[in-house]
């Protein structure tokens, strides 16, 4: 009796018989279970048929994957795979076109089980495929159902790609080319060219001369969708495949026909949403585009270069000609060169004497000086603004423009992966990228300016830079994080996130590093809540207790009349009443007036407070409403009314008397008070004090030092 793991429970069916339930025994050889269920359904030559899942992609049982079979798993009895080959391989040669469709369609569908397809490609099926496209006799469903077969059958991986005929190729090419052609052929036409262009470097020139980019193009600005993804994965396969030269060639010719503003307006504006794979695509161009960048990232800048040295030139011209160059042929050589050497300074060069040296380190090696280039060409006012303001600074507090550009450069490389291989599986791409022409310069101009702004809000010296640089790095990947659609929307948000702002996201992040919103702390902290809760309750109560001193405003303005408050110490009875300047603390039997607690109705704050809606209250200013409250008792309402003598007084007077009256305290001292005694609880709770003694009582104070000799003078020294 074999063990139950090795027997599974299935069912078989059969068109037009009864379902059979059996107990499949997974060691018995799957041609005897084969056999065994022929003889219920009296079929004979059993070698001729075979099970196959009912589900999904109906793969054929075979001894290597019948142990995949589960309990409750249906399975039909059907043809055998090589009977099934032989029949449709007879079928796609009838001449009766309706048996070829139908011959072909089912191809299509059984070419995804490797077991079918190892039978048809030992028949020599995919010759008789090869003549059904290269005669091109059959046109429409047939030739679609025909590349589909091929497709599925190649997918294996039996044949070598490299093994097409050159007819059959061009065949493909045509259909690709044609205009008008049935859009299912021409999908498969590029998933075929697809496939055959990493194969091979005879088959990727082949493909390359063939089928133009234009034509790529076209596709591209159709409607249908699935068209669309087939031609851009065959133009990422063509890139991807390219060496550096042809790559660079294919991308430039690329810009000069605006596929950005294809892609833009057909793919990401679409009228139906955008799919996972094209997603990944346009992920891929956007990384082959970057990684353009690359070689001027890793190439240093060659000091004997005239037409580098004159664009560095350039630079200097451009921020300090309007001062000098009028009258710089007055000047001597020695002296044009100290001048020179001195607006080098100016523009933030480390070694202004020879500011090609900057510029040596790659990367960012000529990046950085093309980006200082275009910045100073194209933003012209703002160079001049950023060179002249830093320029006019203490020497301490200037932004370095050369040094900040070259630094941003490389951090912006760093950002957006510039020199990285693509990933296989990504599809993060920014929209903002196919919306903008020269993407990485146009996003330098901003964020060299955002490093300027936010050098200013740190108040930043030549110290401060790698801190600075930091901060601005944040502030561009916090903004790319949130996906803007364009640039000047990531010149917004960018702006938008100041130093304070990011100052306050950290300390945000570092709670939730510290992990006090997880959802034990969270469960944790709720528990806490009421306790300390009513220890603030109890602090109000106290200093109720204690009493304050308020002052009496009458209607000319004048404060120097003084009252005095307090509640009893059994906290039935308010005790107030009027006090000599000077007293700052009356003992309770010296007030007069007595208001039972019981007898309080209603507290009433700022513009409520009926001192508030006398005559003349128009005047009162918003410090005296934020500090105004009364209470009402008595069955007749009368009023008793406050003006804290400050925003902490009426914070604790006004919970005080919610707590007398037994409802929430809802002054946002509560609020910052209540938080700070939940982190301090939870820090404590969340302490591994194991084995460590906590004494009972508190350490006692150390005495005083004999001298304070050690103190610090502060005054000011004498000149």
């Amino acid at each position: 009796m074999p063990p139950p793991k090795d027997v599974v429970k299935i069912a078989i069916q059969m068109m037009g018989a009864i379902p059979q339930l059996i107990e499949l025994n997974q060691a018995k050889p799957l041609a005897a279970v084969v056999k065994e269920v022929c003889d219920v359904w009296n079929l004979g030559n059993a070698e001729h048929y075979a099970l196959q899942y009912v589900d999904g992609q109906q793969t054929y049982i075979t001894e290597s994957n019948r142990v995949e079979i589960k309990n409750g798993s249906i399975l039909r009895l059907t043809t055998s795979p090589d009977q099934e080959a032989e029949r449709l391989h007879s079928g796609i040669r009838s001449n009766n076109l309706d048996v070829k469709a139908d011959s072909l369609k089912k191809l299509a569908n059984l070419s995804r089980d490797i077991t079918f397809a190892q039978e048809f490609i030992n028949r020599n099926g995919l010759k008789q495929l090869f003549l059904i496209v290269e005669e091109g006799n059959d046109i429409g469903e047939i030739l679609a159902h025909t590349l589909k077969a091929f497709m599925e059958l190649m997918e294996h991986d039996f044949v070598s790609w490299e093994t097409l005929s050159r007819a059959f190729i061009r065949k493909i090419v045509k259909y690709v080319n044609t205009s008008g052609m049935d859009a299912s052929v021409q999908q498969l036409s590029l998933s075929i060219l697809e496939n055959m262009v990493p194969s091979s470097r005879s088959l990727f020139e082949l493909v390359k001369h063939e089928v133009t980019l234009d034509r790529l193009l076209t596709h591209l600005q159709v409607t249908n969708q699935q068209l669309q993804l087939k031609a851009m994965a065959l133009l990422i396969a063509l890139l991807l495949n390219a060496n550096d030269t042809e790559r660079r060639d294919m991308m430039g010719y690329l810009g000069q026909r605006n596929i950005r503003q294809f892609i833009h307006k057909n793919i990401i504006h679409a009228s139906e949403p955008m799919g996972d794979e094209m997603a990944h695509y346009l992920y891929v161009l956007q990384s082959i585009t970057l990684n353009l960048l690359e070689w001027k990232m890793r190439t240093p800048m060659d000091p004997y270069s005239q037409e580098q040295r004159e664009r560095l030139q350039s630079l200097r011209q451009s921020a300090f000609e309007s001062e000098n160059e009028p009258s710089a042929g007055t000047f001597s050589t020695d002296h044009r060169r100290s001048l020179c050497v001195k607006e080098f300074r100016k523009l933030g060069f480390q070694n202004y004497s020879n500011p090609a040296e900057d510029l040596q380190h790659a990367p960012p090696g000529l990046l950085a000086l093309d980006n200082m280039v275009y910045f100073s060409r194209c933003c012209p006012s703002a160079y001049s603004r950023f060179v002249l303001e830093n320029s006019s600074r203490d020497d301490k507090h200037e932004c370095p423009f050369a040094r900040s550009s070259i630094q941003l450069t490389l951090a912006l490389c760093e950002i957006l992966h510039v020199g990285e291989p693509c990933s296989e599986t990504a599809q993060a791409f920014y929209l903002m990228f196919f919306g903008q022409d020269h993407f990485f310069e146009e996003l330098f101009c901003i964020c060299i300016q955002l490093q300027n702004k936010t050098w200013k809000e740190m108040r930043a010296t030549q110290e401060d830079f790698d801190k600075v640089l930091q901060v601005v790095r944040e502030q561009i990947t916090r903004t790319l994080s949130l996906k803007p659609t364009s640039l000047e929307l990531f010149k917004t948000r960018v702006n938008a996130l100041n130093y304070s702002e990011i100052l306050r996201l950290r300390q945000t992040e570092r709670m939730h590093q510290e992990e006090t919103l997880a959802v034990p702390v969270l469960e944790l902290r709720e528990r806490l809540k009421p306790e300390l809760l009513e220890l603030i309750r109890q602090q109000r109560l106290l200093r109720l207790c204690e009493g304050t001193l308020f002052r009496k405003i009458s209607s000319r303005r004048r404060q120097d009349k003084l009252w005095f408050c307090r509640l009893s110490p059994n906290h039935k009875v308010l005790h107030y009443g009027d006090v000599e300047p000077g007293v700052q603390s009356p003992p309770i039997e010296s007030l007069p007036e007595k208001i039972p607690v019981a007898d309080i109705k209603e507290l009433l704050v700022s513009r409520e407070c009926p001192h508030m809606k006398e005559k003349g209250s128009g005047k009162h200013n918003k410090d005296v409403l934020d500090l105004a409250f009364s209470i009402s008792y008595d069955v007749e309402e009368y009023y008793l009314n406050f003006i804290a003598p400050t925003r902490y007084e009426f914070c604790l007077w006004t919970d005080g008397l919610n707590v007398l009256l037994g409802r929430e305290m809802t002054s946002e001292r509560t609020q910052s008070e209540l938080d700070i005694l939940l982190s301090m609880e939870l820090k404590l709770r969340l302490l591994d004090l194991e084995n460590i003694p906590i004494p009972d009582a508190p350490p006692p104070v150390p005495k005083p030092p004999s001298n304070l000799n050690f103190c610090y003078d502060f005054s000011p020294m004498e000149q």
